[in-house]
């Protein structure tokens, strides 16, 4: 079957852009194509920092004739909803339809719409332009004499369909007086010349010859293999940066790596100051020797393959990161000679936010809140309160200004170089954290202390003023603190509750209950234990996993069982009678063994749950409710719920009351499924 081949060629696309246009382009083609009825066998999206390509294969050469039964309004409806579906179904008049009845319906149009299928290459030319002319860069250019917008200049446009025994056929379209073609070029540099191509494959190899690689991820692989393979020779290793492949693999058609040096004298600078000078000023990886320790070599990626080794290339490097480094140690030397306190009247011109004020405000505002949290989480509160003051204060320096991705790790720097203790300036690194999913919490209790004021200060404050995360959107990362001020909580086993309020209290369930299922629980489980006012993150994820364990064991499963007949008894009992059943129970009145047993029961395991709870003893609890499993069942079994004396009934009614009561002191047992 014949294949579709789409090659947009351009000046240089940025490489933050790549990864996401080649899928975009991918679902805008392919959703096209299966709207227009032209069913694909595949389809791979490619990209590199001058092209952005698409293959589809096992395309038909047309799309099928259709028929549809469209249906319409009844019989004698108004004018105006038949003159909505004649539009609808295409139809001159209401003639034209055919009328069906329905028993129960009556009699009502329906339209039969037929469609011939069209040619491939005919539906082609018209969607593949329009895809094109709305594609949605983050960021595009308007250029030339129209109004085509897109990333950069484009410079040629490849559209060719066919099979592989056939010459293809090019797709007839046109964009800012360019024409779809079949001809593209190879490396900038390296082999320029314009390239027939005919279809995918040969696509590929001839893009190969012209020392284009055109796979992302088979770049990426090119240059951490060869980089791994030429630091092992040299006895190193290169510090793996994810991010900082993707970005290489997005700058190069054909990757060509070499290695650089840089004075070991520049070691004396923290090496997270000199791992980030050296990645964002050249895009090279950082390398370690055998002992762990930073080395004075780094990794270059380049372009093409020079003819004297990359001698010059080396040097050019060498050059620009020695000039680098050299900024930054006087950075540093220059941070290091100004207390850090005697930064903090700075932050007064630092502004935060419009309505929250500046950083210096906001200073004050976290020493106040740490000051507060230190005696629950067993922190010495002078020496939180002095760590909160010195938080922010490398954001004034520097070296951070240069790099602002080293806010806080600088000022632990910098504040141990100054005498300050360890916790302190622990704690001015950590309360940045945890910045994402895999990042460590804080469990110092300063510096836990710190981030959780920082979080709930950033989180309260944009509250307060109404600017919340909506849909996709949250500027502000407000999602991310919230997450960080659970794992602080639940992974350190702080019993904190959280004092803030309701709008913002549930805006933390909502994030808690997505870390809860992300974890293997059950959604109603969840649901189960969390009140519109628990506000004890701890305590609800340990309710969460008591409740998981006794409903994985069968007189679990009896019990929610046994609890949803009670209350499926109260809720109609209750209707019908108009009355709300207390649980109050007149031993008096009972008078079967069975109903005895479960009220003796139950107001044990009441007591118990009761003590469990007190002592945040949670699986204790649910072993506690585990132990009714037995009189329930022999209640339900023996036992006559509507007894005929009104006052029996009552008071069976009432020890059900009781049940539903107890075990509610743990959970909602009534939002869980089963």
């Amino acid at each position: 079957m014949p294949e579709l081949l789409l090659e947009l060629f351009s000046e240089e696309i940025p490489a933050r852009f790549q990864r996401r246009a080649a899928q975009d382009l991918k679902k805008s083609v392919t959703n096209a194509l299966v709207d227009a009825g032209l069913v694909y066998e595949g389809a791979s999206a490619f990209v590199t920092p001058r092209r952005l390509a698409l293959t589809v294969t096992g395309l038909p050469a047309r799309s099928p004739d259709t028929r549809e039964e469209k249906k319409g309004p009844k019989v004698g409806a108004p004018q105006q909803a038949v003159d909505g579906f004649l539009r609808a179904a295409g139809l001159a008049s209401i003639d034209q339809a055919k009328i069906e009845s329905d028993p129960k319906k009556g009699e009502f149009y329906v339209a039969l719409i037929e469609k011939t299928g069209a040619d491939a290459v005919d539906i082609l030319g018209a969607v593949l332009p329009k895809i094109l002319s709305g594609f949605g860069w983050a960021k595009s250019m308007r250029w030339g004499r129209g109004g085509f917008n897109w990333v950069r200049p484009l410079r040629a446009i490849t559209a060719t369909f066919g099979t592989d025994n056939d010459e293809p056929v090019i797709i007839p379209f046109t964009i800012c007086d360019l024409s779809a073609g079949q001809t593209t070029f190879g490396h900038r540099f390296l082999a320029p010349a314009a390239i027939k191509v005919r279809r995918f494959e040969d696509y590929v190899m001839a893009l190969e010859r012209a020392k284009v690689v055109l796979d992302l991820d088979r770049r990426k692989e090119i240059i951490r293999t060869d980089a791994e393979h030429l630091a092992f020779a040299q006895g190193l290793s290169v510090i793996a940066d994810e991010g900082l492949l993707e970005e290489v693999a997005g700058l190069v058609e054909w990757p060509v790596v070499m290695m650089g040096a840089f004075d070991p004298a520049f070691l004396t600078l923290p090496e997270e100051a000199i791992i980030a000078t050296i990645r964002a000023n050249q895009k090279c990886f950082c390398l370690r020797d055998g002992n762990g320790k930073l080395a004075p070599n780094f990794i270059i990626t380049a372009n093409t393959e020079a003819s004297d080794d990359g001698a010059v290339i080396t040097a050019g490097n060498e050059r620009v990161i020695r000039a680098r480094l050299s900024d930054a140690a006087f950075f540093y030397k220059n941070d290091l000679a100004l207390p850090l306190e005697n930064g903090l009247p700075k932050l007064e011109d630092m502004v935060f936010h419009a309505k929250l004020g500046t950083q210096f405000a906001r200073v004050d505002r976290l020493i106040k809140l740490a000051g507060e949290i230190a005696p629950k989480v067993g922190a010495d509160i002078e020496t939180t309160k002095r760590a909160a003051m010195l938080a922010k204060a490398d954001l004034v320096t520097g070296m951070v200004g240069e790099f602002p991705e080293l806010q806080g790790l600088m000022g632990r720097y910098y504040a141990t170089a100054q005498g300050e203790p360890a916790a302190i300036a622990n704690a001015i690194e950590q309360h940045y954290k945890p910045v994402g999913p895999s990042d460590q919490v804080p469990t110092e209790p300063v510096a836990i202390a710190v981030a959780l004021a920082d979080k709930l200060d950033l989180l309260t404050g944009f509250w307060a003023i109404n600017e919340k995360p909506t849909g996709s959107r949250d500027p502000f990362a407000l999602r991310r603190a919230a997450l960080g001020v659970i794992r602080i909580i639940t992974e350190n086993n702080l019993r904190l509750p959280l004092a803030v309020e309701p709008d913002l209290l549930a805006f933390f369930h909502d994030r808690l209950k997505g870390v809860l299922r992300d974890a293997g629980a059950r959604h109603d489980l969840v649901d189960a234990v969390i009140a519109d006012d628990s506000n004890d993150l701890l305590q609800i994820t340990q309710r969460v996993d008591a409740l998981t364990a006794l409903l994985s064991c069968e007189d679990g499963v009896n019990l929610l069982a046994g609890y949803k007949r009670a209350a499926n008894i109260l809720v109609a009992e209750e209707k019908k009678d108009g009355v709300s059943f207390s649980g109050t129970v007149d031993q008096s009145v009972l008078k079967l063994t069975e109903e005895t047993a479960l009220a003796f029961a139950v107001d044990a395991v009441h007591a118990a749950v009761g003590e469990h709870i007190k002592h945040d003893d949670y699986k204790g609890a649910m072993a506690e409710l585990a132990t009714l499993r037995s009189p329930v069942d022999a209640f339900f079994t023996q036992v006559l719920v509507n007894d005929e004396d009104a006052a029996v009934r009552a008071n069976r009614l009432n020890l059900l009351a009781r049940l539903r009561d107890t075990m509610h002191l743990v959970a909602d047992f009534s939002k869980i499924a089963g």
